[in-house]
């Protein structure tokens, strides 16, 4: 068959359709799986970058709940040099390290809902083994002139305050020697200021190594409002006073509390 112009509609010389060679299509493939793969690095960047946020940020929480909580407690120390064998503060720095006092909490302190109140109660900070060798602060409480509570003082359970926490110190302020110690043997006595250092470990990603551990510290000096209450203000030797008058005032012994002899 023969066109018009006498050349054959079939031979070589008829018009060829537009279309992709096999070359462009791959390219086209290639430049597609580096836009998807691009697309999946920066998504996964996002999600790794937001985990590792929001466990920096719940890590800097716990240890602000952590050391607030002891500071809140320090501010509410007690002690009554009549009733020592339930007021002693205890302290102790190495591998054992623990802090232990009596304190009148507050209603908003953790765990006060339990003990109804009992707002007056020993409370014991110690650091202990928790899972997978981690240690972690716990803080235990009890009511004083009660039974301990099973609870909280055995090792069922504790209030876990902090995890990763590889250090716990004291340092006391001795106003004879006008310096820091690292022991208060005066256990029948409240510091007038306490240095506490708390170390945590936390954990950063690598991506070479996958995870790293870094130590940071954390230190507050707490300055105690309350001094240990004489003897004598719980046990006057005053005779009864006279016409109805409380111990201690009037009488053949009166009391002025705006004189300080005779306090």
């Amino acid at each position: 068959m023969k066109a018009a112009d006498g050349t054959n509609a079939r031979g070589p010389g008829r018009c060829r359709q537009p279309a992709f060679t096999l070359i462009e299509i791959m390219m086209a493939m290639v430049i597609f799986s580096l836009v998807v793969t691009a697309i999946y690095a920066t998504w996964t960047l996002i999600i790794k970058s937001a985990k590792v946020g929001l466990e920096a940020s719940a890590q800097l929480q716990r240890e602000r709940i952590a050391m607030r909580t002891i500071e809140e407690s320090l501010g509410c120390a007690r002690s009554f040099a009549a009733d020592l064998q339930h007021y002693g503060f205890w302290a102790e720095n190495g591998d054992g390290v623990m802090l232990s006092f009596v304190a009148r909490l507050p209603d908003s302190f953790l765990r006060s809902g339990r003990f109804g109140d009992f707002d007056v109660r020993r409370v014991t900070f110690s650091l202990e083994n928790g899972p997978d060798s981690e240690r972690q602060l716990v803080m235990r409480q009890s009511p004083i002139l009660m039974d301990a509570d099973k609870d909280e003082n055995e090792k069922e359970h504790p209030l876990v305050l902090a995890r990763g926490v590889n250090k716990m110190a004291f340092e006391f302020w001795d106003s004879r020697q006008n310096q820091w110690v690292n022991e208060w043997l005066q256990t029948n006595q409240l510091p007038k200021m306490i240095k506490v250092t708390l170390g945590f470990t936390v954990k950063k990603p690598n991506q070479s190594y996958g995870a790293t551990e870094s130590r940071q510290e954390i230190s507050r000096i707490v300055a105690l409002p309350s001094v240990m209450v004489p003897a004598n203000y719980q046990r006057p030797n005053q005779p009864p006073g006279v016409g109805g008058q409380p111990p201690g005032v009037g009488g053949p012994n009166p009391v002025n509390p705006s004189d300080p002899k005779s306090r």
